[in-house]
């Protein structure tokens, strides 16, 4: 059963995506490259950075260092990462109502990202969002390994690397327009859907639940 036509469970399991979908972790991670460039002496471009976030760090390493640096690089980036990076990310709107809407609903909400998955936590804590589960270092197709696992129904992500996941999990893609892939590119991913951000999320989701696909919330919040 393809993830368009797949029933609505009454209690959903839903994953999320972090950088861009639930947090805007965008000024942290400027700050991180700004000191990493500090302390390597190799120049990176934060401001260009931040604007492609989604794929693994080794990519967007792979811009700046040598090969045979970056895996040394990405473990002193993880290093410095929680001085630099936590305290500026703020929690995008409608991220926590978005995961409370699941737990109202009776169901589980996962977050399942690329990132480092101890800085992943640190970001939930601080900001006070408290998913049932955090799986880190999955990016795209890999994402399915987790949302299998624990029988997501949707997975909510701003890339079109998320929208790949989902759909090879057999879940439905729920996009949000507010990470670097715009409500085009996400269409032609594939999403199910695409909301412009995730304070439609719940609407969706109690449409989703009665029974009514996914009509109500591209007309209500078409990005």
């Amino acid at each position: 059963m393809s993830s368009s036509t797949r029933p609505a469970p009454t209690a959903p399991t839903v994953g999320f995506d972090l950088d861009m979908t639930l947090i805007d972790s965008r000024p942290g991670i400027r700050a991180c490259y700004l000191e990493l460039s500090a302390r390597t002496g190799t120049y990176v471009d934060a401001d260009l950075a931040v604007t492609r976030l989604g794929p693994p760090l080794a990519e967007e390493l792979a811009h700046w260092f040598p090969a045979g640096e970056i895996e040394a690089v990405a473990d002193l980036y993880r290093e410095i990462y929680p001085a630099y990076a936590i305290e500026p990310t703020l929690a995008l709107p409608g991220a926590r109502e978005a995961v409370a809407a699941v737990r109202e609903a009776g169901g589980r909400a996962l977050v399942v990202t690329a990132k480092y998955e101890p800085n992943a936590k640190l970001h939930l804590a601080h900001l006070g969002i408290e998913p049932d589960a955090v799986i880190g270092g999955l990016w795209a197709e890999q994402k399915a390994v987790a949302l299998r696992e624990h029988d997501a129904d949707v997975y909510v992500g701003d890339h079109v690397g998320d929208v790949r996941g989902a759909r090879a999990a057999g879940a439905r893609s729920v996009a949000v327009a507010s990470g670097p892939c715009d409500a085009d590119e996400l269409r032609a991913a594939g999403a199910d859907v695409v909301l412009t951000g995730l304070t439609d999320f719940p609407r969706w989701l109690a449409a989703y639940r009665d029974g009514e696909g996914d009509a109500a919330g591209l007309d209500a919040a078409r990005a």
